[in-house]
């Protein structure tokens, strides 16, 4: 998994950005219940995990990213957090058994993959049966090539109308994706159906079938 530009480092590790986070994260959960075990991937330096461990101080939470540099630095800022810790983790392989979490977020950092849909089949592979994929991420545009070819940090846009397709690919079913910012941002909610759900989904698929 590619790490961020040394820019883009520097800017995650930024107060500006810690105070953004508290406002970020209830954007972009747009009020799902966060319960449980929580897995964040591509955390940086756990400015989101600490926003939402402050928002949700009854979750467990585990925060990740590939780069070392940016676990220390999440180490250090969820200090005072006694259910959160920061793990070095590549999202297109992550570390934990299957069905390990009742949520799992993303903020921003699937662009940042350049497969990302192995990501998304990682995701759904750690969520329990009914669990949910939450965050929000940039969609390709004009804007967002420019800025990340400014600052040479790998990536792959998330082209418009992508993402509901991979996820289903990957066994996740969406509930709410939204586009803001004039169809610049993707918000998004998909859930792991449970195992009834997926029976009855796959009765209903073999009825259309005949």
């Amino acid at each position: 998994m590619p790490k961020m530009s040394a820019l883009e480092s520097s800017f995650c590790r930024s107060a500006p950005w810690a105070l953004v986070a508290r406002r970020i994260v209830p954007w972009a959960t747009q009020g799902l219940p966060v319960t449980g075990d929580v897995l964040e991937i591509g955390g940086g330096s756990a400015a989101m995990a600490a926003a939402l461990a402050r928002s949700h101080p009854q979750v467990r939470l585990t925060t990740t990213d590939a780069d070392p540099v940016m676990v220390e630095a999440a180490q250090q800022r969820l200090t005072g957090f006694p259910l959160a810790e920061a793990r070095q983790a590549d999202a297109t392989r992550l570390p934990f058994e299957d069905a390990s979490f009742d949520t799992v977020v993303s903020f921003l950092m699937l662009h940042h993959v350049i497969e990302w849909e192995r990501t998304v089949t990682e995701v759904a592979r750690v969520l329990r049966p009914g669990g949910a994929f939450v965050g929000y991420d940039l969609l390709a545009s004009r804007a967002a090539s420019w800025v990340h070819l400014a600052d040479r940090s790998p990536h792959r846009l998330i082209e418009p109308g992508a993402f509901a397709p991979a996820l289903r690919q990957a066994g996740l079913e969406p509930v709410h994706l939204r586009d803001s910012f004039g169809g610049r941002v993707l918000r998004f909610i998909a859930q792991k159906p449970t195992s009834t759900q997926g029976a009855a989904d796959n009765d209903n698929a073999s009825r259309r079938t005949r």
